[in-house]
């Protein structure tokens, strides 16, 4: 095993941090060692720090392969600002500047060099790079690679010539979000099959995570999750184009700064409300999921899923852009079953395989059935992700107020029977007027003479209506993809069950109006961590002394504010008030660099608190 003793010192003088964090020493040994690694460690889990450290310390430039312009900006970004020799060759680039990073690339003048699948495989590039000193070759956003996996893109599949290419360099596999089955084709399609795995637990402690079924007023109900946040950073993810425009206007209109993001922008205006949400504390970001992979802004507050994402991969990788910084952040997702329909479609509509697409509509299903489960959040993503003995949070809405459930089995046989009844030709309404007794047009009188109709004359349209939405969650029975979408039987052999009493259908009861309402319980919640986090007196005002320096100190640099400092680097000068560079140097998250180049402006920040 390597001596970690050089990776410790580089860590701390370039990035202001005393040790390794999880599993990060034990990866950056290997490849300091020169071996291969697979690395799957959480969002937040500093996974850039495993390729970073080694390539600064090994001879020759760290090849970093990274899937999004916007993820390379801001790591280099990063690097450059703690004085690291780092660039990176994308297409924004001009023809000298592209000239000047190959030639020290060449000279081995640079520790880091990012470049996108695309780029790596342009005319000429690897042959190029056969000429410079490779340290390492750093696939990151693994995942990426697995037609299983949540994000699948094709370029990354010629990755694996890599090892014919660079034989003797180590090659990494990084990846935040990766199960079983995208782990062994991450592995196989990188021809990295004799690379120690290093899997982290995918827990997230300071996430706190809702969910509830959408209503029929679902715009203002997100409004009063951003009204609840206001003043605080988040991001908004939505389905559609239309629906990121409405979303924003929505919210512009009620004097909230948001944004909108999506892939119909010009990029020069994506690339400018990126650098806005970047740089301001209370801007939300209404995007579709064209926006995400390449932040890093560590103190995003909350995440709000408008529309449900299509895996609970994706729902992982996207919650968990909230609270980088460590800090509590929330994550709070509106889901129903038209929200399954449209990922179903999308999956039957794609170019994929049918085994693909089979798999594609089997994570949706799994992803409805965790949203709608009566179980932990945080437990379900563990255990999804392949974690044994996975205890229950505390905080998610599950744990705070347990919902009831009951035994939907004789209902469930009763809808079922309905759709059958009705020929399968007829959607969600007309089946539940139908179980309700009620007839409206010729298509209802039709049935009216079947033996299901009125059977469910005893509970209400609600009740009715969220038996259907469980049944369609579980993938019981299913719904067309046309405009006017009709229920049908989706497993034969479930309906059998059902129908035999062998199989029993648990689903939520109804909250109860006495009981504390979400809006309550989230209130509660942010009002302790505020009470926990915040500062009061002079120490706030000293905090807002130090947050208005490093807004100005990043427009004058050009770089998004925690690129200069974290807001929890901020908080414990803060707390600790040095009075010399000495001490301002032992604070976390200041490195050599950043002290020399920021040091003296600090302190007379912390002296005069102006």
């Amino acid at each position: 095993m390597a001596d970690l003793s050089a990776a410790r010192e580089t860590l701390q003088r370039v990035f202001g941090h005393d040790d390794f964090r999880g599993l990060q020493a034990d990866v950056v040994s290997e490849v300091l060692d020169g071996r291969d690694v697979v690395a799957v460690l959480p969002t937040g889990g500093g996974k850039s720090f495993c390729y970073q450290i080694p390539a600064m310390l090994r001879e020759g430039v760290g090849l970093v392969v990274s899937p999004l312009i916007a993820l390379m900006q801001d790591q280099v970004a990063a690097l450059r600002s703690a004085g690291v020799a780092a660039a990176r060759l994308d297409s924004t680039l001009d023809r000298d500047a592209r000239r000047e990073w190959l030639s020290a690339a060449r000279e081995g003048k640079l520790d880091l060099l990012y470049v996108s699948p695309e780029g790596l495989f342009a005319q000429g590039f690897l042959d190029f790079l056969e000429q410079c000193p490779i340290a390492l070759i750093a696939i990151d956003e693994a995942h990426c690679v697995s037609q299983w996996g949540h994000d699948f893109r094709p370029d990354y599949r010629a990755l694996g010539q890599l090892a014919d290419r660079f034989p003797g360099v180590p090659r990494m596999a990084v990846t935040a979000t990766a199960d079983l089955k995208t782990q062994a084709d991450i592995r196989t399609q990188l021809r990295l099959d004799h690379a120690k795995s290093f899997i982290a637990s995918f827990d997230r402690p300071n996430l706190v995570l809702s969910a509830e079924r959408k209503g029929a007023k679902a715009q203002d109900r997100i409004y009063d999750l951003v009204r609840a946040g206001r003043g605080k950073s988040g991001i908004i993810y939505a389905a559609t184009r239309d629906s990121v425009e409405k979303t924003a206007a929505n919210l512009q209109a009620l004097k909230i700064p948001a944004l909108a993001y999506h892939a119909g922008l010009d990029a020069s205006l994506r690339a400018e409300r990126q650098q806005r949400f970047q740089e301001e504390d209370d801007v939300v970001m209404v995007a579709t999921i064209a926006f995400g992979m390449g932040v890093d802004k560590p103190n995003v507050r909350y995440v709000i899923h408008a529309d449900s994402p299509k895996s609970i991969e994706a729902y992982w990788q996207e919650v968990g852009r909230g609270g980088r910084d460590g800090e509590t952040a929330e994550g709070f997702c509106i889901y129903s079953a038209s929200d399954l329909r449209r990922a179903i479609m999308f999956a039957n509509q794609s170019n994929a395989t049918d085994q693909v697409k089979a798999v594609q509509i089997k994570k949706a299903r799994q992803l409805f059935a965790f949203l709608d489960g009566l179980t932990c959040r945080r437990g379900g993503v563990r255990r999804y992700f392949g974690e044994e003995n996975v205890e229950p949070c505390g905080v998610c809405d599950i744990c705070t107020d347990p919902p009831t459930s009951i035994d939907a089995t004789e209902l469930a046989a009763k809808a079922i029977s309905a759709v059958m009844r009705m020929d399968q030709r007829v959607g969600r309404g007309r089946v539940v007027n139908h179980l309700l007794g009620r007839t409206g047009d010729g298509l209802d009188e039709q049935y009216a003479s079947r033996s299901t109709f009125g059977i469910g004359a005893d509970q209400g349209e609600p009740m009715w209506r969220n038996v259907i939405e469980h049944l369609l969650f579980e993938g019981v029975l299913s719904e067309g993809d046309d405009q006017r979408p009709t229920l049908s039987i989706g497993d034969d052999e479930a309906v059998r069950a059902i129908f035999r009493k062998e199989r029993e259908v648990r689903m939520r009861e109804a909250a109860k109006p006495t009981r504390r309402s979400k809006e309550d319980r989230r209130a509660s919640r942010i009002a302790k961590g505020a009470a926990k986090a915040g500062f009061e007196g002079a120490d706030a005002k000293l905090f807002e002394a130090l947050k208005g320096w490093r807004r100005e100190s990043a427009h004058a640099n050009g770089v998004p504010p925690y690129v200069i400092f974290h807001d929890a680097t901020l908080a414990e000068m803060v707390r600790a008030k040095p009075s010399d560079l000495v001490g301002l140097g032992r604070i976390s998250g200041i490195g050599e660099a950043k002290l020399k180049k920021y040091g003296a402006e600090v302190l007379a920040v912390l002296i005069t608190g102006i």
